[in-house]
């Protein structure tokens, strides 16, 4: 008996994967027949994580990882009459798209060069020590100090760097709840972080 337990097990768990992918597969059909948002949790819950790691590894920063994460699941919900389990699984679709997305991401980033980019100031807000990559610092710069430095800054421009960069909300989740046009959360961003680095510049 217990020889059959044990093969019984082997069994489950060498399909487990498959009836994984099953179930997720049922979910995102549910998804986009009834715009099930218990569904869509299921999905989210089990790929989140997974899109996370993903994305830290091909990004290297935070920030963008969670954005690509939130974006990838935003066009899932979105999306989600177009998947075909008889072209792929759900992980190999989702995944595609995280991809896709990172491309646009990364094309975006290369178009403007010259602009002030968020990553900056991310290490800071962070109070993580940046690496070769990010930007270099002769001091720590405290929490308290940022938040000193935020309270200098317009109003608008303020909310929008608190919403970013302290609740981990992307550019069009700004966008949608203060209801403003995208281009202008990132028009705000670009001039508020512009401001912090020269006041950080004045600092040192």
């Amino acid at each position: 008996m217990l020889v059959g337990i044990s093969l019984e097990t082997k069994q489950i768990n060498s399909i487990k994967p498959i009836e994984c992918a099953e179930e997720m597969s049922g979910y995102l059909r549910i998804v986009a027949s009834d715009r099930c948002k218990l569904s869509f949790s299921k999905i989210f819950s089990y790929f989140a994580p997974r899109l996370r790691s993903y994305a830290l590894k091909q990004m290297g920063n935070e920030a963008l990882a969670m954005e690509l994460v939130q974006d990838t699941m935003s066009n899932v919900w979105q999306k989600s009459h177009l998947f075909n389990s008889e072209k792929g699984s759900p992980s190999t679709w989702i995944f595609t798209i995280a991809r896709n997305l990172r491309f646009d991401m990364l094309r975006k980033q290369r178009n403007r060069k010259e602009d002030v980019c968020s990553d900056d100031l991310w290490p800071i807000l962070c109070e993580q020590t940046p690496d070769a990559n990010e930007v270099s610092l002769d001091h720590q710069v405290t929490m308290d100090e940022i938040g000193v430095l935020l309270d200098t800054l317009p109003e608008k421009q303020k909310l929008v760097i608190e919403a970013i960069y302290i609740d981990g909300k992307s550019q069009q989740e700004v966008a949608d709840e203060f209801d403003i046009p995208l281009g202008t959360v990132k028009s705000r961003t670009r001039l508020a972080l512009q401001r912090l680095k020269e006041m950080l510049k004045d600092d040192d």
